[in-house]
Formats: C-alpha cells, sequence, structure tokens
C-alpha cells in the first residue's frame, strides 16, 4: 500500500461530518462568524470566494452566488454581474498570489454534470501550472496536493487583501467593493 504524509489532514479527518449545517452548506458557511474556519476568503453582497475542501490544486476556490439557485438562468442581473466580478477578482488574486501558468474555470449545472452539490451553483476557479499533472494520478489514482489547505487560504487572502476596493471584514473575510 502506498502512503502519503499529510499531517495537517487530521483536523479535516477528525471533524464532525455535519460540523453544525444544517441545510445547504454554500449558505451557511458564509454565515459564520470566523470566516477562516469556514473558509471563506472573500466576500461581496451577492457572492463569496471559498476554498475547496477537495482541492484539484493548492488555490482552488469556488465563486459562489449567495442566491440559493442550482440554474444559472435564474440569477438576477446584479448578481450576475457581481459573480462575474468576484470571478475575475478572484483570478487577479490567484495571479498575484501563486503565479500559475493559466486557470481552469467552469460549472457543474444539474444532476449528470459530476458536481457533488447540484442545488447550489458555484464556480470552480483552479489555477494550473505546466507540468501539475504527473504519473501519480494515472498510475496510482492519487493526486498529491502540495501546500496545506491553512497556507493556502492565508496566501490567497493576502493576495484579495492588496486589491483596490478591498477591506478586511470582522469575520477575517477579504470584504470587496465594486
Amino acid at each position: 500500500m502506498d502512503q502519503l504524509f499529510a499531517p495537517w489532514r487530521i483536523e479535516w479527518v477528525e471533524r464532525d461530518d455535519d460540523e453544525g449545517i444544517d441545510g445547504c452548506p454554500f449558505c451557511v458557511l458564509p454565515e459564520r462568524e470566523d470566516a477562516s474556519e469556514a473558509r471563506v476568503v472573500a466576500e461581496t453582497d451577492r457572492a463569496y470566494v471559498l476554498l475547496n475542501n477537495y482541492p484539484y490544486n493548492p488555490g482552488h476556490a469556488m465563486v459562489i452566488p449567495r442566491a440559493h439557485t442550482g440554474e444559472y438562468t435564474a440569477l438576477d442581473d446584479e448578481t450576475l454581474l457581481d459573480h462575474a466580478r468576484l470571478k475575475q477578482r478572484t483570478i487577479r488574486a490567484l495571479d498575484d498570489g501563486f503565479g500559475p501558468a493559466g486557470v481552469n474555470t467552469g460549472l457543474n449545472l444539474g444532476d449528470a454534470s459530476g458536481g457533488s452539490i447540484d442545488d447550489h451553483l458555484h464556480t470552480h476557479v483552479v489555477p494550473r501550472w505546466a507540468g501539475d499533472t504527473n504519473f501519480m494520478p494515472v498510475t496510482a489514482d492519487t493526486k498529491v496536493i502540495v501546500q496545506a489547505v491553512d497556507e493556502t487560504y492565508e496566501q490567497l487572502r493576502e493576495a484579495f487583501a492588496e486589491q483596490e476596493g478591498a477591506r478586511v471584514a470582522d469575520s477575517g473575510a477579504v470584504r470587496i467593493e465594486f
């Protein structure tokens, strides 16, 4: 059996599965008092950025509208614009904080799309580097994440905080004003 040493993941392994979440996690998480505990990196009135707990790469974030819907066409114009602008800011923060060679973005819409939460839409924003895919996923069905989630959170939060119109809110998340 192959083993990967990742002691920083023990908090995630030992967590209570419900972790106090009743209902949709994407509706509840941004309401927590401690943004870092919820992994909320940045926020606006209509959307927020959540660091993915199961990242494909360091910096893998999700931009999530606060409106609870799984239908992209159900977003009102203000929410749609806010979501798009926050995706743009997320890409900028990833570029400034991590320096990737590229970024993948996308939505999983509907039951057959492959997403694990299909009743609250969210856009994945995944930084990519040349050579970030290697033999491990192909031969061992294993993805090696090279940075602890807590370190990734702080690095991305700092990159957001340096942007124009940004300030750190009481919760610890970076508040973005457009």
